[in-house]
């Protein structure tokens, strides 16, 4: 099985990493098209500003790759924001896999960014009866849409996990989630074809 973490330079890349070698698979890091295309499994994180992040997947092509993928792929934190029509921070257009969701910024008057554990709520598809806490770091959020799979309060509901086809993304980082984190990266790796 070939699992791949794209490595566009927006990622916590060696957390994933790591995540996944504790449960005994050894990832590959790489933004090569044709090797993220080959993939059984694709993981596509992110951290920082999502302006930067887009331009640094323009760069590379992977804003055209990545919608584009046919096999399960699975968006963390920044990751799952750029897969959105488009977010308030910097104003960008994303990957617009999740249509119509745009990403909001928290209001000024809550504590940003909302960092720590937090439960999900209403959990679905590959989140589905996992209730236990979860850990959060973020200033923007996905609201409540059609694509939503869990919901976390903050203190308004918003989308802590979200789901189209093959395409999976967590607010949170399920790589520093302890054993529930663990047990979605098992669910995710239990996808391949």
């Amino acid at each position: 099985m070939k699992l791949t973490i794209i490595n566009y330079g927006a990622g916590n890349v060696f957390s994933v990493k790591s995540a996944f070698q504790r449960l005994g698979i050894e990832p590959t890091l790489s933004n090569d098209l044709n090797e993220i295309r080959s993939s059984d499994l694709v993981v596509f994180p992110g951290v920082g500003h999502a302006e930067t992040a887009m331009s640094q997947l323009k760069e590379s092509g992977l804003d055209l790759l990545i919608p584009d993928l046919k096999q399960p792929v699975l968006g963390v934190c920044l990751g799952m924001q750029m897969m959105c029509e488009s977010s308030e921070e910097g104003d960008v257009k994303g990957l617009n896999i999740f249509e119509s969701v745009r990403v909001k910024r928290f209001d000024d008057e809550l504590k940003v960014p909302h960092m720590g554990w937090n439960e999900i709520l209403e959990t679905k598809g590959i989140l589905n009866g996992l209730i236990d806490p979860v850990y959060f770091i973020h200033s923007y959020f996905a609201p409540i849409n059609e694509y939503t799979i869990a919901e976390t309060n903050y203190p308004t509901a918003f989308s802590a996990a979200m789901e189209k086809v093959n395409f999976i993304g967590c607010q949170f980082h399920p790589e520093k989630s302890g054993e529930v984190g663990e047990e979605i990266l098992k669910r995710f790796l239990s996808l391949r074809k």
